[in-house]
């Protein structure tokens, strides 16, 4: 089992917190191999992820943020960096193309609505 993991919106407490307990969780309970996905939604754009293991995750829950960054406006059905074109297609191919079978998303209410639009399209 492969599933990704991702922080969308604003920086917040606690996120490493969750980073941490989804990414021990899943490989210690499951056997699944994790990835990160960096910056939010802007990684599965520019294609930037990484491993994530429990050795990863260790320590990092007295440090604010998240190990992982974020990003509040890299929405792929309207990039900013590409003059506001919907560029979901090419994000489901590479969700695709990194064999995925989930994707943790921790966010607000646009990273649920963009979690959303995307899970229509086979995500």
């Amino acid at each position: 089992m492969r599933i990704a993991l991702s922080t969308g919106g604003g920086d917040a407490p606690g996120l490493n917190a969750v980073i941490r307990a989804v990414t021990k969780s899943l490989v210690r309970q499951c056997g699944a191999e994790v990835i990160g996905i960096e910056q939010g939604f802007l990684g599965l754009i520019e294609r930037r992820v990484r491993p994530l293991d429990p050795r990863a995750v260790a320590g990092i829950v007295a440090t604010g943020g998240t190990i992982l960054g974020t990003h509040n406006r890299a929405d792929p059905f309207g990039y900013f960096g590409a003059g506001g074109a919907d560029v979901s297609g090419a994000v489901v191919a590479y969700v695709r193309e990194l064999g995925l079978d989930a994707l943790v998303v921790i966010g607000g209410d646009g990273s649920m609505a963009i979690s959303h639009r995307l899970s229509l399209k086979g995500v």
